[in-house]
């Protein structure tokens, strides 16, 4: 099982961090043990002191594929889920002034949350679906799919020319505005819709 993540997906998170916007998707990967175990809480690790909650759409691939045409993406998923990148930002920030890889900041245990999965069905379209992050009761993060960079199903087809795509496999697709420090005692929840996904304690 592979967590593939796109970064720079969402224009306003692109000016928020102060990138550059990217001509393609920006890739990278996380490790299956960056995945949050079920009913645990997520613990901010000790070589960070600025762990930054990122909500993105998942998708849960259900089906092998290897240079899929964009037309015919549709057809590997058939879930949408939630989850959080977290982001270890102070070391994400000396890494990149250095021009060295992200991993140490993006893919440490426990830095991926999947939370529950939602039948395509449910939605009349993937391109117009909204999500929120709320932390203790306040909403910190807002999106819809229409403000993607690159759609679903574009994102699938980009990462099929360099990955073979496996069942189980899950393509984190970017997080909009509102990254933001977490701290001890937040309780993260992740929304759908009107539908909860997540629930996050930080320790």
């Amino acid at each position: 099982m592979k967590i593939i993540c796109i970064g720079r997906n969402y224009t306003k998170h692109i000016e928020e961090l102060q990138n550059e916007r990217p001509d393609e998707p920006v890739v990278f990967l996380k490790p299956d043990s960056a995945v949050l175990l079920k009913q645990h809480p997520f613990v901010i690790p000790e070589f960070s002191d600025d762990i930054h909650h990122e909500v993105e759409i998942l998708v849960r691939i259900n089906k092998v594929g290897k240079y899929i045409d964009t037309k015919f993406a549709h057809n590997y998923y058939d879930e949408i889920g939630l989850g959080i990148d977290f982001t270890a930002r102070d070391l994400q920030a000396k890494l990149k002034e250095k021009g060295l890889p992200w991993e140490k900041a993006k893919a440490f245990d426990g830095s991926a949350v999947i939370g529950s999965f939602l039948s395509k069905k449910d939605f009349q379209s993937t391109e117009n679906i909204n999500f929120e992050l709320r932390n203790n009761g306040n909403t910190v993060q807002t999106g819809n799919t229409s403000f993607m960079l690159w759609k679903i199903d574009e994102l699938i087809a980009y990462v099929s020319q360099f990955f073979t795509l496996k069942i189980g496999d899950i393509i984190f697709t970017g997080t909009p505005e509102g990254v933001a420090k977490v701290h001890p005692d937040d309780i993260l929840e992740g929304y759908i819709e009107d539908k909860k996904l997540f629930r996050i304690q930080v320790k």
